[in-house]
């Protein structure tokens, strides 16, 4: 096992709240971006869990516990714990039933496989369970090692589900030095860039730009090639609708930074 995987499920925090699931036989695992991230031996940010256990049994398991939390969340099934003072999100096994744009009517599960499908990405639906066991139910290790974004189910589909899947994709390019671009995918990711600016806010689609400087690789999120300058297509068309609603914040925070950072 990677050895930022076993420092990941050693640190205290961690330890703590899985102890406390699992004296309670309510099962819980991480899951999503701290896994990727700890495979490819990058920074871990956020870290998920996802639960078998509904909200309210997670909260009275937290307030037993005296473990502090924030539930605004809660109608999504998620919680924020902050075991040992550190943040933790819990969120209870779910479906996304009618889901368009940024809104979804929420099943709660206890099949980890039904939770998996309503991800975005193969690498973003891996998760971790205290014994060290890595459940992949989409090939996403073998994505990520390939360096592949590979979306879970129709893409047509999922983009609708959430336009802001769109500039997802462009953003995890950013994950890798050499990122391996499916073609086919990637025309039908553009196709609906001009619909999900009726769909998105400036302010949503300018704060995951601003999640692609932070990338390992950010070049990757704006150029199809970094030696001639092409940007991708999605680059130019955010550009002239910020021009063309005056959204001076994207253009001046934001986008005018992509030329800047080639050199």
């Amino acid at each position: 096992m990677n050895n930022n995987i076993s420092n990941l499920l050693n640190s205290d925090h961690i330890k703590l709240l899985f102890s406390i699931f699992e004296k309670n036989h309510a099962e819980i695992r991480l899951v999503g971006g701290c896994i990727r991230d700890a495979l490819m031996n990058t920074e871990i940010k956020d870290i998920d869990t996802a639960t078998t256990i509904e909200p309210n049994d997670v909260l009275n398991l937290l307030e037993s516990n005296n473990i502090e939390y924030d539930d605004y969340a809660i109608q999504y099934g998620s919680i924020i714990s902050y075991p040992l003072n550190k943040k933790i999100q819990i969120t209870t096994l779910r479906e996304d039933v009618n889901q368009l744009g940024r809104h979804t009517n929420v099943i709660y599960t206890t099949n980890w496989k039904k939770d998996s499908a309503r991800r975005d990405f193969t690498f973003n639906a891996l998760y971790l369970g205290s014994n060290n066991q890595l459940y992949d139910y989409y090939n996403g290790q073998s994505d990520l090692k390939e360096n592949k974004i590979k979306f879970i189910g129709e893409i047509e589909d999922r983009i609708k589900e959430d336009y802001l899947r769109i500039y997802r994709y462009f953003r995890f390019f950013g994950l890798f030095e050499l990122p391996k671009f499916i073609l086919n995918d990637q025309k039908i990711v553009e196709k609906y860039i001009h619909e999900s600016l009726s769909i998105l806010t400036n302010d949503l689609v300018r704060q995951e730009i601003l999640k692609m400087f932070a990338m390992p690789y950010p070049l990757n999120c704006f150029y199809t090639s970094h030696q001639n300058q092409q940007k991708f297509k999605w680059v130019e068309i955010i550009k002239e609708h910020f021009v063309r609603t005056n959204y001076e914040l994207g253009l001046n925070k934001c986008l005018n930074k992509i030329d800047s950072i080639i050199n």
